[in-house]
């Protein structure tokens, strides 16, 4: 029987509980947190690759994981199964924020996006060009892409840090570009980085999705039961030789923006029914009079956000805790000693991901944006001043998770790949640091104008 007291007469362990969990899920949802997770991987990786113990790092992730299905066993590194199984829920999100934006955000009116996109072109034409220009031998140019990615949750945490005196219209700005920037990122790896397609996994691929809209047209709003078609797009993927993290990418496209049953009322009026009709229930202990209206509230209160805003949601924490930072420790661990910069290629390679991330980004974002104001007639958004641009063309220099993640798609020879990850980390730290400076200095020349405007 359940038991009713005042706040005062609730145990203090109970409320001790409570405010922890509360406070907990609070913290997990802070995006500048997740950007230091990340950080505090990357140097784990970092450390213990170039420590004593640098062969149990290396030994760990080639660690051998099957899975058996009847007579058909699946067998690959722990590495695989995180780079190429863990990292399709972090482009499931990818592919939701895309969603949601082209839906409700800063890509759903082409006037309003138009900005950002031209942003987002000129910060991945310029960083490839400087690239380019660096390296001119074929095998080093297979990393043109590695610098033209934007580390959205890296970005937008390090935007956090610098707290209110930023105006809210810059991180959309930041935000709009960096959505586009992956949808670009996943356009390349899709055409760029994928070997020959085996067009006998495209049917496992539609079968899934066709499962997918199959649930959405009966109704069915539980994440759960789309787990099964999701794997089979993900396999589909895997067979046809394209990157099978491109499943989440399609599987967040198709997420619903609105509820996917249809009921006579709407979702909140629904749950003020089934709840003002179980408080009149005359014996609330029977529990034939209470599960039937449970589970219809249930139902209903799941349908109150859309499955768009609710399954990203409840993904965020396993992602920015869990998925990202594990690859960032899975991927980051170069040797430094391993690396021979004697050599033109590695050098080569390494200088020119750190140049294009740091300057080619700065230069793409601010220089394009200016002459879509100048010549496109596009407006900046209010609030954001030519200093809050180069602060997004500095911070879209963080590249991290998707240029390492294209660096290992581009590079078989363990020594370019080495200086291309060494590359994107020296260029992520000297954007982000930048960013940090530069955020400080426009803040600060913010609030003075503000304060000269006020007396």
């Amino acid at each position: 029987m359940n038991r009713h007291l005042s706040p005062q007469g609730i145990p203090r362990a109970q409320r001790l509980a409570e405010r922890a969990f509360a406070t907990l899920e609070r913290f997990l949802h802070i995006e500048a947190v997740s950007g230091i997770m990340l950080l505090v991987a990357a140097a784990a990786a970092l450390v213990w690759a170039n420590s004593p113990w640098a062969e149990s790092y290396h030994a760990l992730w080639h660690l051998p994981i099957s899975f058996s299905i009847g007579t058909t066993e699946i067998a690959h590194s722990l590495h695989f199964w995180i780079n190429d199984a863990f990292m399709t829920l972090f482009f499931l999100v990818v592919g939701m924020e895309i969603r949601r934006e082209i839906h409700e955000g800063a890509l759903s009116s082409l006037r309003q996006a138009m900005l950002p996109i031209a942003a987002a072109v000129g910060g991945v034409i310029v960083p490839a060009l400087i690239y380019l220009s660096v390296n001119s031998a074929p095998l080093q140019q297979q990393g043109w892409a590695v610098p033209t990615a934007t580390d959205i949750a890296f970005a937008v945490g390090v935007l956090a840090l610098l707290g209110k005196g930023i105006p809210g219209n810059v991180r959309v700005f930041l935000l709009a570009l960096a959505i586009i920037d992956d949808i670009i990122a996943v356009l390349i790896i899709a055409f760029f980085y994928s070997g020959g397609l085996e067009y006998h996994g495209v049917i496992p691929v539609l079968v899934g999705v066709l499962l997918v809209f199959g649930l959405q047209k009966m109704g069915i709003g539980s994440a759960w039961a789309y787990v099964i078609p999701g794997i089979i797009v993900w396999l589909g993927f895997l067979l046809t030789g394209a990157h099978p993290t491109l499943a989440g990418v399609v599987l967040g496209l198709i997420t619903p923006v609105a509820s996917v049953r249809v009921m006579k009322e709407r979702p909140l009026e629904r749950v003020s029914h089934i709840v003002r009709d179980l408080m009149h229930k005359q014996d609330t202990r029977a529990v034939e009079q209470l599960a039937a209206p449970l589970k219809q509230l249930r139902d209903a209160q799941r349908e109150v956000l859309p499955p768009v805003t609710r399954v990203q949601r409840a993904l965020h924490p396993w992602v920015a805790y869990g998925v990202m930072p594990l690859f960032a420790l899975a991927n980051a661990g170069v040797s430094v000693n391993g690396i021979d910069l004697s050599g033109a290629g590695p050098l080569g390679v390494m200088m020119g991901v750190t140049l294009a991330l740091v300057a080619g980004k700065l230069l793409g974002v601010v220089s394009v944006s200016w002459l879509m104001v100048r010549f496109g007639g596009c407006q900046l958004p209010a609030d954001v001043s030519w200093r809050g641009v180069f602060l997004i063309g500095l911070l879209a220099g963080i590249g991290f998770t998707m240029s390492i993640f294209i660096a290992m798609l581009a590079f078989d020879d363990p020594q370019l790949l080495g200086a291309a990850k060494l590359g994107v980390l020296l260029g992520s730290l000297i954007a982000a640091t930048l960013g940090l400076l530069w955020g400080r200095y426009y803040a600060r020349r913010r609030r003075v104008h503000q304060a000269g405007q006020s007396v």
